[in-house]
């Protein structure tokens, strides 16, 4: 089946979705302030009239593409294009600075290329026996499954975990919105009937991930995209480049490997990936003291980790539906519009289709370094030279276009101006977007688990404790209360820490 699917592949339709997809993936994660996730949900809308492997390969392109990407103004700007490119900005722009720009950006693309092949491979590997695996899982089941996403989104919020948990429940209030999955009860509606079909997840990953960005683009205006002059002088080779990643084996494989682990959290993400790798990668270091001053070793520990994360992310996203970073959420719609159930289904009557797609995104991560290395400094030049006046309406108007074409509703417009506009005035109290989009499609999976198993426990004296039957839901409960109490317990030893070397 995987060589059947690959000689797939090298159709020159789909291998020109993966190019044009990484490039323009590439322009989006380069720009700063639009989020992979933007680009996905941009794309989102015309991918349906695309055959399903088309329109998921492309989206895997322009995904692998923005990761990747947002190296470039974490470089040459000293701002993060995407979160996932945090770090890259502490080695990154100091190399710049003295005039190592195109140096950085030649050991980014292959860090980023390595890291992407990677995450392709754990994907492979690991996903077929989870998914199967995700044959034991019951209603009990996946109702711990979304509770655990959802402590999980609490503990890794930025700032505070209270407001990423405030920012979960509203995703799951607006998830209640529309007819009930089971019963057929009409909710909070407010007597409208165009309501009765709900919130599409689409349109509010429009409106909660792009209008957000746009807005914040209008209000910086010009001071929105400001860049650092680059040293064409100072060139690196793609071998130069190549054997200085390649001379850091335990760097790149540990840091291939801590990525892979937080991809598979839900809610994590390639910006928690890039600052462990990073951490780990100066803790690890014989000098971390000059770490800050341009080292290539936290250059590559960033930029192999967050990519690995773009495949490894898939892997609780294809086996058990919870997406495991928010631009999974994008895919996840895909798929479920292509009426693509996630799970063991995937593996057995859409093989080819499932393998095809994992083995894609390995492929865009090979099309990242001829794209990045001879087209990302004409990308570059192009964004930094476009206006923001021209470039904000015309993103605006694609969005409302696109979300117009979710489901030929004005509705739905008129949904996603709203909550877009009420996710950029949440994001300015502090509660970001995605915990919002993970309780919408989180909460959703716990009322159904929820219901199902109450329903199905009628002839227990207490129904409720049929979600502690199995052993399975012990296991994921134990988990949820290790998120839980996790966060705590490192605040705790920091503060201890603190205090020991305050006191020597």
């Amino acid at each position: 089946m995987l060589l059947e699917t690959f000689l797939m592949l090298l159709d020159p339709v789909i291998l020109l979705s993966i190019f044009v997809g990484v490039s323009a993936g590439l322009f989006v994660g380069a720009m700063p302030g639009l989020t992979a996730t933007m680009a996905l949900a941009v794309l989102l809308p015309f991918t349906f009239t695309l055959p399903p492997l088309h329109g998921l390969v492309a989206l895997g392109a322009v995904y692998m593409g923005a990761i990747y990407g947002g190296s470039f103004a974490a470089i040459l700007v000293n701002t993060p294009g995407t979160p996932s490119s945090i770090a890259t900005a502490f080695e990154g722009y100091p190399m710049a600075k003295q005039g190592r720009a195109l140096e950085a950006l030649s050991i980014a693309t292959v860090a980023s290329a390595v890291g992407g092949i990677a995450g392709s491979l754990f994907l492979l590997l690991l996903s077929p026996p989870l998914a199967k695996l995700s044959l034991r899982f019951g209603p009990a089941e996946y109702f711990w499954v979304a509770i655990l996403g959802l402590t999980l989104i609490a503990s890794l919020s930025e700032g505070s975990s209270v407001k990423g948990m405030l920012g979960g429940a509203l995703g799951m209030i607006i998830g209640t919105i529309g007819v009930a999955p089971i019963g057929g009860e009409t909710r909070f509606t407010a007597g409208m009937p165009v309501l009765q079909g709900g919130v599409a997840m689409i349109v509010a990953l429009i409106g909660l991930f792009v209008l957000p960005e746009l807005y914040s683009m209008a209000a910086k205006g010009k001071t929105a995209l400001t860049a650092v002059e680059v040293n064409a002088k100072k060139r690196s080779s793609f071998w130069s480049a190549t054997k200085t990643v390649f001379s850091q084996p335990g760097n790149l494989i540990r840091s291939c490997i801590i990525g892979e682990i937080v991809a598979i959290i839900p809610g994590a993400g390639g910006n928690v990936a890039n600052l462990v790798a990073y951490n780990e990668a100066k803790r690890a270091s014989k000098h971390p003291e000059k770490f800050g001053t341009g080292l290539t070793e936290g250059l590559v520990a960033t930029e192999s980790s967050n990519n690995v994360t773009v495949a490894g992310s898939m892997v609780p996203l294809l086996t058990l539906g919870i997406p495991g970073a928010p631009p999974d959420a994008v895919i996840l719609g895909v798929m479920m519009m292509h009426g693509l159930r996630p799970g063991i289904e995937l593996f057995t009557t859409s093989g080819h289709l499932t393998y095809g797609f994992i083995i894609s995104m390995g492929l865009a991560a090979i099309a990242m370094i001829p794209v990045g290395l001879l087209g990302g400094r004409l990308i570059y030049k192009v964004i930094f030279k476009t206006p923001v006046y021209f470039l904000v309406p015309t993103i605006a108007m694609a969005t409302m276009l696109g979300t117009y074409a979710v489901r030929n509703s004005h509705t739905d417009v008129i949904i996603m101006l709203i909550l877009g506009t009420l996710g950029f005035l949440f994001k300015q109290l502090g509660i970001a977007p995605a915990p919002i989009v993970l309780g919408l499609i989180l909460g959703t999976i716990a009322e159904m688990g929820y219901v199902q198993t109450i329903l199905s426990g009628q002839a227990f004296r207490y129904p409720v404790l049929k979600l502690f039957e199995n052993g399975l839901s012990h296991i994921l409960i134990g988990m949820i209360l290790f998120s839980v109490i996790w966060p705590y317990v490192s605040n705790l030893k920091r503060k201890m820490a603190s205090k020991k070397g305050d006191a020597q």
